[in-house]
């Protein structure tokens, strides 16, 4: 075996340990605050950094890539996009379609994998995703195929963050978190966790995708414009969106969320 394939086998199996992770993590997805949306509030603030990246749908064609249960693509159809949800995971796909139906929503839902689409060439004037950047296995070349389904002018919003790095404020509160729990000041975290095996798994999946080190802002812009994309916007400051989500964490996570390195990009085709 060359080189070359001896790499595609890895990554292929890397691929493989990702979508039955995330098939698996379906039953409870829902259930965690910053998958699911549980107040106008957030759905407000998720609603007006979608407008701020990408406008009115206006009946715009949409893809929603790894789309999971549907919360980004119903965010869309709600401001007038025509969207279309992909997933490389059925058991994500069927909750989605199961509230697409509950809400009398035309979201088209279909598996597919985010790097070969497998849909027309510049067939879409907007792409959206949400924490699937820092999971690539091969960003460049998923880049070059969002690049490719999008019309020129089209925009792709990624909305992700750094998961990896643990800076100094986050490494503090969640040492007082620990203490407050181990003196019985505070409950301990009331957010669903996967179990310890999955968590396991996670870790060692994490420790072998293509930004193991932490998906970086400037390094994925970077790779954006080496893709050929145009930059528009950059947005370090999600703090709307955080401060909705704080209610539903527990206080300790929720002033670590608003400490992680997270962002939204825009960028359009040219």
């Amino acid at each position: 075996m060359t080189d070359d394939l001896a790499g595609y086998g890895s990554n292929y199996d890397l691929r493989d340990e990702i979508k039955a992770y995330w098939s698996q993590r379906a039953e409870t997805f829902d259930q965690s605050p910053g998958h699911e949306i549980f107040s106008d509030d957030e759905r407000r603030a998720w609603q007006a950094l979608i407008l701020r990246h990408l406008g009115p749908g206006a009946g715009r064609r949409a893809l929603d890539l790894a789309s999971g249960t549907g919360v980004i693509s119903h965010l869309m159809d709600d401001l007038g996009y025509q969207v279309t949800g992909l997933d490389w995971s059925e058991a994500m796909l069927e909750r989605a379609r199961a509230k697409a139906k509950e809400r009398s929503r035309s979201i088209r839902f279909f598996l597919g994998d985010a790097e070969v689409t497998r849909e027309p060439e510049a067939s879409y004037d907007v792409i959206i995703t949400r924490h699937l950047v820092w999971t690539l296995v091969d960003p460049k070349a998923c880049f070059a195929e969002w690049l490719r389904v999008l019309k020129p002018g089209g925009r792709l919003l990624i909305v992700d963050g750094d998961f990896v790095t643990i800076g100094f404020g986050e490494r503090l509160v969640k040492k007082l978190a620990a203490a407050a729990e181990r003196f019985g000041l505070v409950k301990p975290e009331p957010v669903p966790h996967p179990p310890t095996a999955m968590a396991e798994t996670h870790q060692s999946i994490l420790s072998r995708v293509y930004f193991s080190a932490g998906a970086r802002q400037e390094a994925v812009v970077a790779m954006l414009q080496e893709a050929g994309f145009r930059t528009r916007l950059v947005d370090s400051n999600l703090r709307r969106i955080h401060r909705a989500q704080r209610r539903n964490f527990s206080f300790f996570k929720g002033l670590t969320r608003g400490l992680q390195h997270r962002y939204a990009i825009s960028v359009e085709k040219p």
